[in-house]
């Protein structure tokens, strides 16, 4: 077993980290993080680096990377900001599902935009009464002639306020069993019906979670993906990348949560010495370290099964369970050992700790992540 990255793999990581180092400091995340700003430059940059084409084939103009390649991007993206590689991952993504199940021309349409840097896409599944259990949504859709009416409602959706395309879930057929009776549209969220309001939280105040209304919306039928009523294997496609995306992104921030507290602890002295010497913080310090390299080989050992086309839903799901739960912890205990730093607006812990409060809730909650994981153990759980 290899756990060296190659050559390519250390020049990727090397290049991405210098490009951070130097459009995105963390002078610049704080100014996004206070103006509550959508870094749109920083993504357009990124498009001319040709990074968003990393995953996609050479057919559609892309670099055709693989699994761990991409995660050693998401982990690199996300050192200061979780959020950054939130972004960068939005349309990407979306358009990861029309490769699996987009017909042609919507392919043509769409990726060489996203390669390009040209659009930002938005997903559109949680509703009020259907988070975890997204097979309860109701939002649904009607036909009409050579259209669908869209009428509903759409909560906690990410970045749809900046968005100028969005994938949604939609109810067509509410006869069928609740997973069969839907079905993914593409929808112009500047549609007449729709209204958009950005919800305020305690954290990702980069790329805000939004609220949908929609007020007989018209969708042209061609906007459909995959088959009608056929919309939960279009969102199962690309799932095991897109969660391990968002893992990379937790061991990424976590690592500098480490970092922060460690330099923190060797500078700052109380009784005489630096407060790192005292065995209670040297121990902290060992055991968050620690976490964050086991939070990191689940994830890189998902990518790699990825890359080896091996079934890995049980690993994406430890990797994702121990990794926010790890980066959440980690923010905490960064809290304490800074003290009053950590808790001031003029030290970036205090963000990490309102950005990876969520962490154990979005992309999949820990309790699910428990239940695929003790259901592939062969467990009736329910």
């Amino acid at each position: 077993m290899d756990f060296k990255f190659t050559e390519e793999q250390e020049i990727l990581r090397k290049s991405v980290r210098d490009f951070m180092d130097k459009e995105c400091p963390r002078e610049y995340i704080r100014e996004l993080d206070e103006k509550e700003e959508f870094p749109s430059g920083l993504y357009k940059k990124m498009a001319e680096l040709g990074w968003f084409g990393l995953p996609f084939s050479e057919e559609y103009g892309g670099s055709n990377c693989g699994a761990v390649d991409f995660i050693i991007i998401g982990e690199e993206l996300c050192r200061l900001s979780y959020e950054i590689g939130a972004g960068y991952g939005m349309p990407i993504f979306n358009a990861l599902t029309l490769v699996h199940h987009g017909t042609e021309e919507q392919k043509k349409k769409y990726i060489p935009r996203v390669i390009n840097g040209e659009i930002m896409w938005s997903i559109c599944l949680t509703e009020p009464n259907a988070g975890s259990d997204v097979a309860s949504l109701v939002t649904s859709a009607v036909p009409k002639g050579d259209e669908f009416i869209v009428n509903g409602q759409k909560v906690f959706i990410t970045g749809a306020d900046v968005a100028d395309i969005m994938t949604i879930a939609l109810r067509t057929d509410k006869d069928l069993p609740r997973h069969k009776g839907i079905s993914m549209f593409l929808l112009d969220p500047k549609s007449p019906g729709i209204s958009i309001r950005v919800i305020k939280t305690l954290g990702r105040r980069i790329i805000h979670p939004t609220e949908i209304f929609f007020d007989d919306v018209k969708v042209p039928k061609e906007n459909l993906i995959g088959e009608l009523n056929g919309g939960w294997n279009v969102l199962m496609a690309g799932l095991e990348l897109e969660r391990l995306f968002a893992c990379a992104g937790y061991i990424g921030n976590a690592q500098t949560v480490v970092d922060d507290a460690l330099e923190h602890a060797k500078q700052r002295v109380q009784f005489g010495r630096p407060i790192g010497t005292f065995q209670a913080i040297g121990h902290m310090l060992a055991d968050m370290q620690t976490q964050v390299d086991a939070a990191r080989l689940l994830t890189y050992r998902a990518a790699w099964m990825i890359d080896q086309g091996v079934p890995c839903m049980r690993e994406v799901s430890m990797a994702k369970l121990y990794g926010s739960e790890a980066l959440a912890k980690l923010t905490n205990q960064g809290m304490q050992i800074m003290g009053g730093y950590g808790y001031s607006m003029e030290y970036d812990m205090q963000r990490y700790f309102r950005d990876a409060r969520i962490v154990t809730v979005s992309a999949g909650s820990s309790q699910m992540q428990r239940t695929i994981i003790a259901r592939t153990m062969g467990l009736k759980v329910k």
